[in-house]
């Protein structure tokens, strides 16, 4: 069965490796297609598409993971196929992006003013074009042994109602579905059970979302047992939403999931992506 991989992050976000060493990883993984879904951006999709194609032997997906709130809730929008030249997806994300660096100045002042000295600089590790996310933080106060480990950080720092916790600008679902569905992209609900949803709860949110646009939910997952994947797929089909699925692949900052595996036991089948592209195509305008 040939496996894929369409959640995936390199330095253009938070994770550790390079677009172009992430290529090399999937391809080693044995994988036929991964997207790149870094957080609130697209910069690192050129360079992984262009690494690509001159080495052969794998695809690449242009896409990006989008953050948005439901109420107080943090959820993620996976979008795959996107436009990443595209003007308006383009300027959007950088209205988001300079909102996001001021949350992290004002994250790092908060540090400062408690005795924890940090620098936007330690934060971005010789990576000036990543966008920093909280497991920037995390390390940092790690590798300052501030923290034991980032476990800890999230628990004590900077999880959700933790002192040094800043919420990232707000914008809903609907909005960033309609940035991914405009830039003619696939939108995709990321990870639905990692927000401590119930199913009724996911199945309200779909509800909510699908005539906004959502076309897609991830089953697949690093840590969903079968179970889930299975209660997800079904979920999915009754609404007739496409299924997707991937790892969340980090590198270095989530260390034991392994792109195309995630914990060891995942598989995702090329067929799912199959039939986005079949979707993809029967919407496309004539």
């Amino acid at each position: 069965m040939n496996c894929i991989d369409l959640h995936v992050h390199s330095t253009a976000s938070d994770g550790s490796f390079t677009p172009e060493e992430v290529v090399e990883l999937a391809k080693e993984a044995g994988l036929t297609y991964f997207a790149l879904t870094d957080h609130d951006t697209v910069k690192g999709v050129p360079a992984a598409i262009a690494h690509a194609e001159k080495t052969g032997g794998i695809n690449v997906i242009p896409g990006t993971e989008l953050s948005c709130y439901e109420g107080e809730r943090e959820i993620h929008i996976v979008g795959l196929f996107l436009d990443y030249n595209n003007k308006e997806f383009n300027e959007a994300l950088a209205s988001l992006e300079r909102a996001r660096e001021l949350r992290n100045e004002q994250m790092v002042q908060k540090f400062v003013d408690a005795g924890i000295p940090l620098t936007i600089e330690e934060l971005k590790h010789g990576n000036p074009g990543s966008v920093i996310t909280r497991a920037h933080f995390a390390r940092v106060l790690v590798e300052k042994g501030v923290c034991k480990d980032k476990a800890a950080a999230f628990d004590k720092y900077i999880g959700i109602n933790c002192p040094f916790y800043l919420p990232k600008p707000k914008v809903t679902p609907e909005y960033v579905i309609g940035l991914i569905n405009k830039a003619g992209g696939t939108a995709i609900l990321a990870h639905p059970y990692s927000y401590k949803l119930t199913r009724s709860q996911v199945e309200k949110l779909l509800d909510r979302l699908i005539p906004a646009g959502l076309a897609g939910m991830e089953c697949y997952y690093s840590t969903y047992d079968n179970s889930q994947t299975s209660e997800l797929r079904s979920m999915a089909i009754s609404k007739k939403l496409l299924v997707s699925g991937g790892s969340d692949f980090h590198g270095a900052i989530k260390p034991d999931i392994s792109i195309g595996t995630g914990w060891g036991n995942l598989r995702v089948p090329e067929k799912l992506l199959m039939d986005i592209i079949e979707y993809r195509a029967q919407i496309k305008p004539s």
